[in-house]
């Protein structure tokens, strides 16, 4: 069943008037953008290695918060997504915090199983670099640094 973003109710306070109060205050009041989602950036909690950027609509972030394990909103598939419910590679939530105007949500995460979170089979979505100095028309890739931690057709199965 499809959805989109804006159809969860948002269960967080309403943002203050004074900016003051937004950035010093105790009251979390998440800025959800025009599609009603908020940046997501996962870390591992014990490296601090990025992990993975995702967006979170009202429903995924509260879910987070009250299950302590990582939800998302897939833009692709337009629905709300519990990272490692197919996989295996469920993110337990440390910590979560928000930036000082409340518009990006940083999870710290331990993950399940083989300790991957990329779907493409890397530890880290951000296993490829741009080696620096290039011209930007044509840049390259410069190949991953790490071996692959699983096969992806192991765990989705093959893809036509």
């Amino acid at each position: 069943m499809s959805h989109n973003a804006l159809s969860a109710p948002n269960p967080f306070s309403t943002r203050p008037a004074d900016k003051a109060a937004l950035e010093n205050g105790s009251l979390f009041a998440p800025k959800f953008d025009e599609q009603g989602l908020i940046a997501a950036i996962t870390t591992d909690a014990a490296t601090g290695e990025v992990l993975m950027f995702a967006y979170m609509n009202a429903q995924a972030l509260a879910l987070t918060i009250e299950t302590s394990q990582a939800h998302y909103w897939s833009r692709s598939r337009n629905e709300l997504w519990h990272k490692g419910a197919t996989s295996g590679q469920v993110q337990h939530v440390q910590d979560i915090r928000t930036d000082c105007d409340q518009d990006a949500i940083l999870l710290k995460v331990t993950v399940e199983g083989n300790g991957a979170s990329c779907h493409v089979g890397y530890n880290s979505c951000f296993y490829r670099s741009i080696p620096l100095g290039q011209k930007a028309e044509g840049a390259t890739l410069a190949p991953p640094a790490e071996a692959r931690v699983y096969d992806p057709a192991d765990v989705y199965g093959k893809k036509d």
